[in-house]
C-alpha cells in the first residue's frame, strides 16, 4: 500500500478516536489532558500503534493508559462506523513521553543559560 495512502488513514485515525475519547468513551480513569500525539498504522492495516501523550502524574497517565486498553474495543467499534475502510485496525495505546522529554531539556537549557549568564569569558 502507498506510505501516503498509509499516513492519510492514519491521520483520520487519529482525529475519528481523539473524538471518540472526548466525547463518547465515559470511562473517569482517561484523563481530559490525554492526547493522540501521532498513530502509525501497519501497511497491511491490521495495527495501529496509538501514541497517546498525558499531562499529569505518573499515576494519572497509567490510570489513564489503563482506561483507554479496556475501552478499546468499544473505540474501534466506534472507528468502524465512522470510517469508511473494509478493515478496521487493533488499536494498540502506547504512552508517549515525548512532550515530557522536551520539558526536561528545556528546563535544562534555561539552567545553562541562567548559569552561563554570571560568567563573562570577555
Amino acid at each position: 500500500m502507498p506510505r501516503y495512502r498509509l499516513d492519510r488513514i492514519s491521520e483520520e485515525i487519529r482525529k475519528e478516536v481523539s473524538s471518540i475519547i472526548r466525547n463518547n468513551v465515559k470511562d473517569p480513569r482517561i484523563s481530559d489532558m490525554a492526547t493522540i500525539v501521532k498513530v502509525v498504522t501497519s501497511s497491511d492495516l491490521s495495527t495501529a500503534k496509538l501514541y497517546v501523550s498525558v499531562l499529569g502524574s505518573d499515576e494519572e497517565r497509567e490510570s489513564s493508559m489503563l482506561g483507554l486498553k479496556k475501552a478499546a474495543g468499544y473505540i474501534r467499534k466506534e472507528l468502524g462506523k465512522r470510517l469508511d475502510i473494509r478493515h478496521i485496525p487493533d488499536l494498540v495505546f502506547i504512552l508517549d513521553k515525548s512532550i515530557d522529554y522536551s520539558i526536561e531539556i528545556a528546563k535544562k537549557l534555561e539552567e545553562i543559560s541562567k548559569a552561563g549568564e554570571g560568567k563573562n569569558d570577555y
